[in-house]
Formats: structure tokens, C-alpha cells, sequence
């Protein structure tokens, strides 16, 4: 497939804003030190426990980063494929099982920054969308709800930084 050539520069911010830490926290410091108990404790006034942030997270970018590999993509129903129903982590197990998936389609994404031939090509599954909105979309929604993670930490107190 032809298209514009990207410069390994440009591939190589994009693989970074992935996992930004420059200006925030990146997804492993935000999640880190969080204590088993407050995992499913959303703190008052606000809808949403870490676990559910965390599963949000990892459903969300599941699904960009299927949208952007599988021809064959399914739509997903919001919220319901979107949010966990529970606020609680059904066990450590699992958290840890989700911790490990976001960042295994991290790692996927960040391939897709780094190989994809065209970048400004359309998704085959999609309307319009490129591959270079998909990836930009991941790390802006990654960055938006790890801001509402650290929200959530300071009014849990257990956040340690600042």
C-alpha cells in the first residue's frame, strides 16, 4: 500500500504519546501502589471506582485497536461494552489480568505507529477513520481517564505524588 512517507521521528512520538509520561503520569504510575481495597471504592460525588477507570480503559482501547487490525469488525454497544458492571474487581486476579491486557494493546498499538506503512491510511473496518486518528484517539482517551484515575487516588488518599 502506497502513501506518504512518515519519519521515523514522527512514528517515534507517536509510539511515546502512547505511553506519555512527559506531561502526566503514565498508565503504569498512575495504577501503581493502588492498595487491593480501594480498587473498587469509588470515593463520594464521583460514579466511578479504579477498577472500573481501569476496565474502561482497557475495553476502550480493546476495541480501537480491534477496530484498527480486524477487517470484519463488530460495533460494540455503549455503555454496556464499555464499562464494567461491577465497581469491584472480581478478584486480584483479574486486576492484574487487566492491568496485563492494557499493556499488551499498548504494545500492539505502538507496533502499528511503528510499521504501518501509511499512517493517514483509512481502516478497513471503518468510514473514514485512519490508522493516525485511531492511534491518537487511544492515547488522548489513555491520557484523559489516567488524569480522572489520579483524581480519584487524591480524593481515596492514597495517592503519593504532589
Amino acid at each position: 500500500m502506497s502513501g506518504p512517507k512518515f519519519p521515523r521521528t514522527l512514528r517515534q512520538h507517536l509510539v511515546r504519546l502512547l505511553d506519555w509520561s512527559d506531561a502526566h503520569v503514565n498508565f503504569d504510575e498512575a495504577i501503581a501502589g493502588l492498595p487491593v481495597r480501594d480498587r473498587g471504592r469509588a470515593p463520594k460525588g464521583v460514579p466511578y471506582s479504579p477498577w472500573q477507570l481501569l476496565e474502561h480503559l482497557r475495553l476502550c482501547q480493546a476495541d480501537i485497536l480491534e477496530f484498527a487490525v480486524r477487517r470484519n469488525y463488530r460495533e460494540k454497544t455503549f455503555p454496556a461494552d464499555y464499562w464494567p458492571a461491577s465497581a469491584s474487581p472480581p478478584s486480584t486476579r483479574a486486576w492484574a489480568a487487566s492491568v496485563a491486557q492494557v499493556r499488551r494493546d499498548l504494545r500492539a498499538l505502538a507496533r502499528i505507529a511503528r510499521t504501518r506503512r501509511n499512517l493517514t491510511a483509512r481502516v478497513a473496518a471503518g468510514t473514514g477513520q485512519t490508522y493516525l486518528r485511531e492511534l491518537l484517539l487511544a492515547a488522548d482517551h489513555m491520557a484523559y481517564h489516567l488524569g480522572e484515575l489520579i483524581v480519584v487516588r487524591r480524593l481515596q488518599g492514597n495517592w503519593p505524588r504532589r
